[in-house]
Protein backbone atom coordinates (compact mmCIF):
# COMPACT_ATOMS: atom_id res chain seq x y z
CA UNK A 1 0.00 0.00 0.00
CA UNK A 2 2.69 2.57 0.57
CA UNK A 3 4.35 1.69 -2.38
CA UNK A 4 0.76 2.67 -4.48
CA UNK A 5 0.14 5.32 -2.49
CA UNK A 6 3.68 7.07 -2.25
CA UNK A 7 2.52 8.92 0.76
CA UNK A 8 4.01 7.02 4.16
CA UNK A 9 7.24 6.47 5.25
CA UNK A 10 8.24 2.65 6.00
CA UNK A 11 5.65 -0.30 7.49
CA UNK A 12 7.34 0.22 10.80
CA UNK A 13 6.06 3.93 10.89
CA UNK A 14 4.88 3.95 14.77
CA UNK A 15 2.07 6.56 13.67
CA UNK A 16 0.30 3.96 11.24
CA UNK A 17 -1.19 5.03 7.87
CA UNK A 18 -4.42 5.90 9.12
CA UNK A 19 -3.29 8.79 11.00
CA UNK A 20 -0.31 10.39 8.28
CA UNK A 21 -3.52 10.37 6.19
CA UNK A 22 -5.67 12.68 9.20
CA UNK A 23 -3.03 14.02 10.26
CA UNK A 24 -3.24 17.73 10.29
CA UNK A 25 0.38 18.74 12.00
CA UNK A 26 1.35 22.20 10.50
CA UNK A 27 -2.15 23.08 8.83
CA UNK A 28 -3.96 26.88 10.07
CA UNK A 29 -7.67 26.30 10.39
CA UNK A 30 -9.94 29.51 10.61
CA UNK A 31 -14.10 28.43 11.80
CA UNK A 32 -16.40 30.70 11.30
CA UNK A 33 -19.22 29.86 13.00
CA UNK A 34 -16.64 28.22 15.60
CA UNK A 35 -18.92 29.48 18.50
CA UNK A 36 -21.25 27.23 17.37
CA UNK A 37 -22.32 23.66 18.34
CA UNK A 38 -21.68 22.58 15.12
CA UNK A 39 -18.83 24.65 13.90
CA UNK A 40 -17.31 24.17 17.67
CA UNK A 41 -17.28 20.25 17.47
CA UNK A 42 -15.50 20.98 14.00
CA UNK A 43 -12.93 23.26 15.13
CA UNK A 44 -12.46 21.39 18.09
CA UNK A 45 -11.64 17.83 15.54
CA UNK A 46 -9.43 19.60 13.22
CA UNK A 47 -7.45 20.76 16.51
CA UNK A 48 -6.89 17.18 17.73
CA UNK A 49 -5.87 15.83 14.39
CA UNK A 50 -3.03 18.53 14.77
CA UNK A 51 -4.47 21.93 13.08
CA UNK A 52 -3.72 25.21 14.54
CA UNK A 53 -7.39 26.52 15.15
CA UNK A 54 -8.64 30.14 15.01
CA UNK A 55 -12.17 30.15 16.56
CA UNK A 56 -14.43 32.69 14.69
CA UNK A 57 -17.53 34.40 16.03
CA UNK A 58 -19.57 36.79 18.17
CA UNK A 59 -19.89 35.05 21.39
CA UNK A 60 -16.74 35.80 23.37
CA UNK A 61 -17.83 33.67 26.24
CA UNK A 62 -18.67 30.20 24.04
CA UNK A 63 -15.53 31.07 22.02
CA UNK A 64 -13.37 30.98 24.70
CA UNK A 65 -15.23 27.94 26.33
CA UNK A 66 -14.55 26.22 23.20
CA UNK A 67 -10.60 27.56 23.36
CA UNK A 68 -10.51 26.10 26.45
CA UNK A 69 -11.73 23.11 25.57
CA UNK A 70 -9.10 22.54 22.58
CA UNK A 71 -5.82 23.50 24.54
CA UNK A 72 -7.49 21.22 28.08
CA UNK A 73 -6.75 18.11 25.23
CA UNK A 74 -3.58 19.62 23.90
CA UNK A 75 -4.15 21.22 21.29
CA UNK A 76 -3.60 24.98 20.08
CA UNK A 77 -6.34 27.29 19.64
CA UNK A 78 -7.58 30.65 19.73
CA UNK A 79 -10.93 32.95 19.75
CA UNK A 80 -11.33 35.77 17.52
CA UNK A 81 -13.92 37.74 17.58
CA UNK A 82 -15.72 38.44 14.32
CA UNK A 83 -18.97 39.53 12.30
CA UNK A 84 -19.00 37.55 9.45
CA UNK A 85 -21.91 39.99 8.10
CA UNK A 86 -19.25 42.65 8.04
CA UNK A 87 -16.14 42.90 5.13
CA UNK A 88 -14.32 44.77 7.55
CA UNK A 89 -14.74 42.62 10.83
CA UNK A 90 -13.55 39.09 8.63
CA UNK A 91 -10.80 41.22 6.54
CA UNK A 92 -9.65 42.03 10.10
CA UNK A 93 -10.18 38.42 11.53
CA UNK A 94 -8.14 37.08 8.15
CA UNK A 95 -5.16 39.41 9.31
CA UNK A 96 -5.00 38.50 12.90
CA UNK A 97 -5.19 34.94 11.91
CA UNK A 98 -2.22 35.28 9.93
CA UNK A 99 -0.11 37.85 12.54
CA UNK A 100 -0.77 34.59 15.15
CA UNK A 101 -0.01 31.56 13.18
CA UNK A 102 0.56 32.13 9.39
CA UNK A 103 -1.43 31.60 6.18
CA UNK A 104 -4.64 29.73 6.92
CA UNK A 105 -5.26 26.56 5.01
CA UNK A 106 -8.34 25.27 6.18
CA UNK A 107 -11.18 27.78 6.05
CA UNK A 108 -14.90 25.98 7.36
CA UNK A 109 -17.90 27.58 6.96
CA UNK A 110 -20.04 27.43 9.17
CA UNK A 111 -22.22 30.33 10.05
CA UNK A 112 -25.62 30.67 9.32
CA UNK A 113 -29.18 29.01 10.53
CA UNK A 114 -32.77 30.04 10.94
CA UNK A 115 -35.35 32.77 12.60
CA UNK A 116 -38.84 32.90 13.49
CA UNK A 117 -39.32 35.59 10.90
CA UNK A 118 -38.88 33.16 8.07
CA UNK A 119 -40.43 30.27 9.36
CA UNK A 120 -43.88 29.59 7.65
CA UNK A 121 -46.46 28.79 10.59
CA UNK A 122 -50.40 28.81 10.29
CA UNK A 123 -50.07 32.63 11.67
CA UNK A 124 -47.30 33.60 9.00
CA UNK A 125 -48.17 32.04 5.62
CA UNK A 126 -45.61 32.24 2.89
CA UNK A 127 -47.20 35.19 1.20
CA UNK A 128 -46.76 37.02 4.77
CA UNK A 129 -42.82 36.43 4.51
CA UNK A 130 -41.02 40.26 4.90
CA UNK A 131 -38.70 41.07 2.10
CA UNK A 132 -36.56 42.23 4.61
CA UNK A 133 -36.44 38.87 7.09
CA UNK A 134 -36.19 37.15 3.74
CA UNK A 135 -32.92 39.10 2.83
CA UNK A 136 -31.79 38.83 6.11
CA UNK A 137 -31.74 34.93 6.32
CA UNK A 138 -29.50 35.01 2.74
CA UNK A 139 -27.00 37.05 4.19
CA UNK A 140 -26.64 34.80 6.99
CA UNK A 141 -26.63 31.90 5.05
CA UNK A 142 -24.89 33.07 2.06
CA UNK A 143 -23.40 36.33 2.57
CA UNK A 144 -22.01 35.62 6.22
CA UNK A 145 -21.95 31.43 5.51
CA UNK A 146 -19.96 31.54 2.21
CA UNK A 147 -19.69 34.36 0.35
CA UNK A 148 -17.56 37.04 2.35
CA UNK A 149 -15.36 34.64 4.17
CA UNK A 150 -14.24 32.99 0.61
CA UNK A 151 -14.23 36.35 -0.46
CA UNK A 152 -11.63 37.28 2.15
CA UNK A 153 -9.81 33.95 2.40
CA UNK A 154 -9.64 32.41 -0.82
CA UNK A 155 -7.85 34.35 -2.78
CA UNK A 156 -4.67 34.09 -0.61
CA UNK A 157 -4.74 30.51 -0.71
CA UNK A 158 -4.79 30.62 -4.73
CA UNK A 159 -1.81 33.08 -4.22
CA UNK A 160 -0.07 29.68 -2.19
CA UNK A 161 -1.49 27.57 -4.33
CA UNK A 162 -3.15 25.15 -1.76
CA UNK A 163 -5.81 25.25 0.71
CA UNK A 164 -9.22 23.18 1.49
CA UNK A 165 -12.41 25.18 2.14
CA UNK A 166 -15.05 23.55 3.80
CA UNK A 167 -18.92 24.99 3.35
CA UNK A 168 -21.51 23.70 5.73
CA UNK A 169 -24.71 22.92 3.34
CA UNK A 170 -27.86 21.22 4.51
CA UNK A 171 -30.83 18.29 3.07
CA UNK A 172 -32.66 21.33 2.50
CA UNK A 173 -29.50 22.30 -0.39
CA UNK A 174 -31.42 18.88 -2.19
CA UNK A 175 -34.89 18.79 -1.03
CA UNK A 176 -36.65 22.31 0.19
CA UNK A 177 -37.60 21.40 3.92
CA UNK A 178 -41.33 22.43 4.98
CA UNK A 179 -41.63 25.82 6.83
CA UNK A 180 -38.01 26.96 6.49
CA UNK A 181 -38.45 27.90 3.15
CA UNK A 182 -35.77 30.69 3.01
CA UNK A 183 -33.21 28.75 4.72
CA UNK A 184 -33.54 25.84 2.19
CA UNK A 185 -32.90 27.95 -0.53
CA UNK A 186 -30.22 30.16 1.11
CA UNK A 187 -28.62 26.35 1.46
CA UNK A 188 -29.61 25.39 -2.14
CA UNK A 189 -26.93 28.46 -2.82
CA UNK A 190 -24.49 27.27 -0.72
CA UNK A 191 -24.26 24.34 -2.49
CA UNK A 192 -24.47 26.25 -5.93
CA UNK A 193 -21.24 28.14 -4.89
CA UNK A 194 -19.29 25.20 -3.44
CA UNK A 195 -19.48 23.98 -6.65
CA UNK A 196 -18.62 27.56 -8.37
CA UNK A 197 -15.64 27.90 -6.81
CA UNK A 198 -14.23 24.61 -7.05
CA UNK A 199 -14.25 24.93 -10.58
CA UNK A 200 -12.66 28.63 -10.60
CA UNK A 201 -9.84 27.25 -8.09
CA UNK A 202 -9.35 23.77 -8.61
CA UNK A 203 -6.35 24.66 -11.19
CA UNK A 204 -4.62 26.40 -8.45
CA UNK A 205 -4.78 23.67 -5.89
CA UNK A 206 -7.29 24.88 -3.79
CA UNK A 207 -10.09 22.40 -3.44
CA UNK A 208 -13.63 23.46 -2.24
CA UNK A 209 -16.43 21.00 -0.85
CA UNK A 210 -19.60 20.74 1.31
CA UNK A 211 -20.40 19.31 4.40
CA UNK A 212 -24.40 18.21 4.22
CA UNK A 213 -25.57 17.63 7.85
CA UNK A 214 -29.18 16.28 8.18
CA UNK A 215 -30.76 16.74 11.34
CA UNK A 216 -28.34 18.26 14.47
CA UNK A 217 -30.34 19.68 17.09
CA UNK A 218 -29.29 23.25 18.63
CA UNK A 219 -30.53 26.56 20.33
CA UNK A 220 -32.04 27.29 16.53
CA UNK A 221 -34.18 24.47 15.78
CA UNK A 222 -34.66 22.86 18.95
CA UNK A 223 -38.32 24.30 19.32
CA UNK A 224 -38.94 23.63 15.62
CA UNK A 225 -38.00 19.53 16.55
CA UNK A 226 -38.92 19.44 20.36
CA UNK A 227 -41.31 20.08 23.17
CA UNK A 228 -40.89 22.13 25.97
CA UNK A 229 -40.34 19.00 28.07
CA UNK A 230 -37.84 17.99 25.57
CA UNK A 231 -39.58 15.70 23.64
CA UNK A 232 -39.53 15.08 20.00
CA UNK A 233 -42.64 17.06 18.72
CA UNK A 234 -44.73 15.82 15.73
CA UNK A 235 -42.41 17.58 13.62
CA UNK A 236 -39.09 15.60 14.92
CA UNK A 237 -40.84 12.49 14.39
CA UNK A 238 -41.66 12.50 11.45
CA UNK A 239 -37.95 13.46 10.98
CA UNK A 240 -37.04 10.53 12.89
CA UNK A 241 -39.17 7.99 10.88
CA UNK A 242 -37.70 8.99 7.60
CA UNK A 243 -34.09 8.91 9.06
CA UNK A 244 -32.84 5.25 8.49
CA UNK A 245 -31.02 5.17 11.69
CA UNK A 246 -34.01 6.82 13.15
CA UNK A 247 -32.20 9.61 15.49
CA UNK A 248 -30.96 12.95 15.41
CA UNK A 249 -26.86 13.39 14.63
CA UNK A 250 -24.68 14.84 17.25
CA UNK A 251 -22.14 17.18 16.50
CA UNK A 252 -19.00 15.04 17.16
CA UNK A 253 -20.21 12.95 13.57
CA UNK A 254 -19.48 15.87 11.70
CA UNK A 255 -15.35 15.57 12.68
CA UNK A 256 -15.31 12.89 10.70
CA UNK A 257 -15.92 14.56 7.48
CA UNK A 258 -14.30 17.48 8.27
CA UNK A 259 -11.05 16.08 8.85
CA UNK A 260 -10.81 14.34 5.67
CA UNK A 261 -12.11 17.31 3.54
CA UNK A 262 -9.00 19.43 5.13
CA UNK A 263 -6.12 16.90 4.74
CA UNK A 264 -4.49 17.07 1.66
CA UNK A 265 -3.05 13.10 1.68
CA UNK A 266 -6.67 11.69 2.35
CA UNK A 267 -8.94 13.87 0.27
CA UNK A 268 -6.26 15.68 -2.60
CA UNK A 269 -8.36 14.65 -5.73
CA UNK A 270 -11.77 15.89 -3.99
CA UNK A 271 -13.21 19.29 -4.78
CA UNK A 272 -16.69 20.44 -5.69
CA UNK A 273 -18.23 17.44 -3.95
CA UNK A 274 -20.15 17.10 -0.98
CA UNK A 275 -20.66 14.51 1.69
CA UNK A 276 -23.87 13.30 3.65
CA UNK A 277 -23.73 12.69 7.15
CA UNK A 278 -27.57 12.74 7.81
CA UNK A 279 -28.16 9.05 8.69
CA UNK A 280 -29.83 8.19 5.42
CA UNK A 281 -32.47 11.03 5.18
CA UNK A 282 -31.77 12.12 1.81
CA UNK A 283 -31.04 7.83 1.03
CA UNK A 284 -35.27 7.35 1.88
CA UNK A 285 -38.66 7.62 -0.87
CA UNK A 286 -41.79 5.68 -0.87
Amino acid sequence: MADVLGCFHTDSDTKGWYRIMFDLTGEIAAVFGGTGALGGAMAQGLAEAGARVAVLGRSEERGAHRVSTIQSAGGQACFLSCNALEHDSVAAAHDEVRRRYGAASVLVNATGGNEPGVTVTAELPFEDIELEAWRRNFDLNIAAGVLLPCQEFGPAMVAEGIGSIINIASVSSYEPLSRVVAYSAAKAGVLSITKFLAREWGESGVRVNAIVPGFFPGEQNRRLLFNEDGTPNARGEEIMQRTPMSRFGNPGELVGAAVFLSCKKASGFVTGSDIKVDGGFLATSI
